[in-house]
């Protein structure tokens, strides 16, 4: 049984559900964080349809619903024979050792059900007094392979996978969408969830790491842009990437002689949060933008990351020499898949590439594009499209 997200009298369906009802079969507690906007209440929504015992919804932005908690010992006491959702727990954080409370009296699976906009702080204060309870679980924006079947994936790659804003029925509304989710995340809640920075500069750095998106992370380039010191801007650009609005690509590291790229790169998630900062606003103006190289790589390795389980690691090579690949898959310390992304129809290997294939002797490489033929470019050489990459040769 999979989510389903409803609009417009049409469900698309979520791929973590089966994995969150497998759970609710073992832990008491499963926490769904992400950030605003992902689809959390829907998701659980509908899960609360599928569970065979009776269930509760309680959403603490709701102002009767926040009163009703007031006495909540009591309240929770009375509905321990019933699964209990608890919407933006993070409002009314003292429920964390409550919780734990109740657990360890009567440890039953699928007691509770939490969701939280993502911030460290909520992870650090529940994990603390939940270990050993809670399994947690990540809603993240729409996938390619979620929606593949619903809209096409240039408009995906536009505006990127927040439900709202790929399904609003024109760009102008997805643009507006964008522009009042940002305003809000940076003026609202990063300050309630502990980001406490001025939200103009705040908004600047965010623009900065946009136009350094698929580039090596440079936090005195950003300091010096914003005027704020190295060690304020490592802790920012850590925070949000604890939130899940930035992540960042490590290098990877083999024993060898050459001296290797040593920081990371960093890429905006969310590829329609990236057009929105950098005024790009349909699929004419990001293919004229010289943007759309950088762009259409961190749209790759975001769909990939989401098609993948914890099992698997991330990285991009790099040495001084420039022999570079752009992605590469690891799995228990064995390199699975090494990829090179190029937004082109006859695309090819450069001379760094192939230095860098060489070393790597990895005997499955792939070169990903938008739009192409299945077809060998050489041997261990693949050229796919993105969606054939994950139909056809995603690591399992």
């Amino acid at each position: 049984m999979q989510e389903y997200y409803y609009i417009c009298c049409m469900y698309i369906q979520r791929k973590i559900e089966k994995e969150a009802l497998k759970l609710l079969e073992f832990f008491p507690i499963l926490g769904i964080v992400g950030l605003r906007q992902v689809g959390k209440t829907t998701l659980v929504k509908h899960i609360k349809k599928i569970l065979p015992k009776d269930t509760i919804y309680i959403d603490l932005e709701s102002s009767s619903d926040y009163a009703l908690m007031e006495e909540s010992e009591l309240f929770l006491r009375e509905q321990e024979n019933k699964c209990v959702i608890i919407d933006e727990i993070q409002r009314k954080p003292l429920l964390f050792p409550l919780l734990r409370s109740l657990v360890d009296r009567k440890r039953v699976a699928g007691r509770f059900i939490i969701l939280g906009s993502v911030s460290p702080e909520f992870i650090r204060k529940s994990s603390e007094s939940l270990a050993g309870r809670i399994a947690y679980l990540n809603l993240l924006p729409f996938s390619l392979s979620e929606i593949r079947s619903i809209t096409p994936m240039n408009k995906h790659w536009v505006f990127g996978g927040f439900p709202e804003a790929l399904l609003a029925p024109n760009d102008f509304f997805a643009i507006k969408w964008h522009e009042n989710f940002v305003k809000t995340y940076i003026e609202r809640d990063l300050p309630l969830q502990g980001l406490l920075t001025d939200p103009v500069k705040l908004g600047k750095i965010l623009r900065m790491v946009s136009s350094l998106h698929g580039q090596i992370l440079n936090y005195s380039t950003i300091a010096r842009s914003v005027d704020f010191s190295v060690p304020t801007v490592k802790r920012i650009i850590d925070f949000l990437e604890h939130a899940y609005l930035l992540v960042t690509l490590p290098p990877y590291f083999i024993n060898t002689r050459k001296r290797l790229v040593k920081s990371p790169k960093i890429f905006i998630r969310d590829s329609g949060i990236l057009h929105f900062l950098l005024n790009i606003g349909n699929l004419k103006e990001l293919l004229a933008n010289i943007i759309v190289g950088a762009s259409w790589e961190g749209y790759v390795i975001e769909q990939i990351r989401n098609s993948l389980d914890s099992r698997f690691k991330l990285y991009y090579y790099r040495t001084q020499d420039q022999s570079e690949i752009d992605l590469i898959i690891e799995k228990g310390n064995s390199i699975i898949s090494c990829i090179e992304i190029k937004y082109s129809a006859k695309p090819k290997l450069s001379k760094g590439n192939n230095m860098a294939l060489a070393t790597l002797n990895c005997s499955n490489n792939y070169i990903i594009t938008p739009d192409t033929e299945d077809y060998p470019i050489k041997n261990n050489v693949r050229v796919c499209s993105l969606l054939t990459f994950l139909e056809k040769y995603l690591p399992v």
